[in-house]
């Protein structure tokens, strides 16, 4: 069993005991984890350490918190193996897919400690007798709440790049993974002066607690809901909101694409880590031509993922995704595979195929975040490409297609951050986009996301008068 404390102004403490939370391994409902939820003093002491810690640490030179940060990296690499095992106790991901997201936080960390120090800024052409320079400056304190799909490697983003361009630091890990998000916060806080970064623990209240607190930017990675509700916190405190929310994101399928090579690229974006993933493949639109094969290749790659994939992260979210499916087979879908929840423990669920979806199912308007492929059949791309584009959300999309035109235009027309084309997950490192409509918006990745985690200033700078 896992014990988790907070970390106020460089102290380990428990929590304010306002209550507890146990953490159920979702593998066989087994507890794993308990955790003291930071009362609202905890949260105001931790804002407080952090507002005191904030001028020391933004003076810091530059290359020594980027110094800092590649021995933070260090201590994380080093602790794979641990935090591998507390991600696949807590969520249920699968120990090698696990070591393989610790590895991508490590990756962010190093990333984030060699551009901190060559933060751009600019010289200004004015006035030859004069200085004119736009500088950048750390925000102040940042708030970071973070979710449980990814907990290492979505942290160590939005902490390094805080923490690098010279912010002090609140983490409020997810309730459902707060032992792996307690366990990063240990190996990085020794590298930064006490009250740099602090960890407060606890779900909801907590969170909305800590984002209506005294604090300069509240960075969120989690449901859309959620961000809205953050959203409206930082407009009430004048704190910069930086989110990344929900997503239902669409996979077309062109009619001169192979069926089989598009089965597996869908299966790969619908059913990677149990499905829950922010840009997930969430709806597919497949062209009638092609439909048949490419829902007998689907089939299969359903059961060849099945053995592959761990549980959802509890039953609440099962519950969730069920829901939908029983839903969409009420309202006419076809179950082609999976479609029910399992006999025994834990909170597993198959890979499922839907046929025969329409676009009013809430397993293709709502995010699902389950192992679930729904798929629609559409007579052209002009249709596909319009219900595609037809989504509360605007995180990504994919498109599979042999023609440069459709493809074109998918970059042109679909209202989402990131457009993949003929590959579900892939890019080269340092991409960052802006998410749309109910997704979130401000870049949570790259180089740009330092630009988030400072102001810019102006600086006019003359010399004396002569004869002074």
């Amino acid at each position: 069993m896992f014990e988790v404390r907070q970390l106020i102004a460089g102290a380990w403490t428990p929590g304010g005991a306002v209550r507890r939370l146990t953490v159920h391994s979702p593998t066989d409902d087994e507890p794993v984890t308990i955790v003291e939820v930071s009362g609202a003093e905890d949260v105001a002491a931790a804002v407080r350490a952090a507002r005191a810690a904030a001028p020391g640490w933004a003076g810091t030179p530059a290359a020594a918190r980027g110094a800092a940060l590649h021995a933070a990296a260090d201590a994380v690499e080093s602790a794979a193996d641990e935090l591998a095992g507390l991600m696949s106790a807590e969520m249920g991901k699968p120990v090698d897919g696990a070591r393989e997201s610790v590895a991508a936080g490590v990756g962010t960390l190093r990333q984030y400690a060699e551009l901190g120090p060559v933060h751009r800024g600019r010289t200004l052409a004015g006035d030859d007798a004069a200085l004119d320079l736009m500088t950048h400056r750390p925000r102040g304190v940042v708030a970071v709440i973070t979710p449980w799909n990814d907990p290492v490697a979505v942290s160590c983003g939005l902490l390094g790049a805080a923490l690098v361009t010279g912010n002090t630091v609140i983490s409020k890990p997810s309730e459902r993974t707060p032992a792996t998000g307690g366990r990063l916060v240990e190996l990085l806080a020794p590298h930064v002066p006490d009250g740099v970064l602090g960890l407060i623990n606890g779900d909801g209240p907590v969170g909305a607690a800590l984002a209506a607190a005294d604090v300069d930017v509240v960075a969120q990675v989690g449901s859309t809901a959620t961000g809205r509700s953050i959203a409206a916190a930082c407009a009430r405190t004048g704190a910069k909101a930086l989110l990344e929310n929900g997503g239902s994101d669409p996979l077309i399928v062109d009619a001169d694409v192979d069926p089989v090579w598009a089965a597996e690229q869908a299966a790969l974006g619908a059913f990677a880590n149990s499905g829950q993933i922010c840009v997930a493949v969430e709806r597919i639109y497949c062209h009638r031509t092609v439909v048949e094969p490419f829902l007998d290749a689907l089939a299969a790659e359903a059961d060849r993922w099945r053995p592959r994939l761990g549980p959802l992260v509890d039953r609440r979210l099962r519950d969730t995704v069920d829901r939908q499916v029983q839903l969409a087979l009420k309202d006419g879908a076809r179950a082609v595979r999976g479609g029910a929840v399992p006999p025994g423990p834990g909170a597993w669920y198959p890979p499922t195929v839907l046929d025969g979806c329409t676009d009013e199912m809430a397993v293709l308007r709502d995010e699902t975040f389950g192992p679930v492929a729904p798929v629609v059949t559409v007579g052209s791309f002009d249709e596909a490409l319009r219900r595609a584009a037809d989504s509360p959300y605007g995180l990504a999309a994919t498109v599979l297609t042999g023609s440069m035109g459709n493809a074109q235009r998918a970059v042109r027309e679909l209202p989402v951050g990131t457009v993949k084309v003929n590959a579900v997950f892939g890019g080269a490192p340092g991409g960052a986009a802006h998410p749309r409509r109910g997704s979130g918006h401000g870049f949570g990745y790259g180089p740009e996301l330092l630009d988030e985690m400072t102001v810019t200033q102006v600086v006019h700078l003359e010399g004396p008068p002569s004869g002074w």
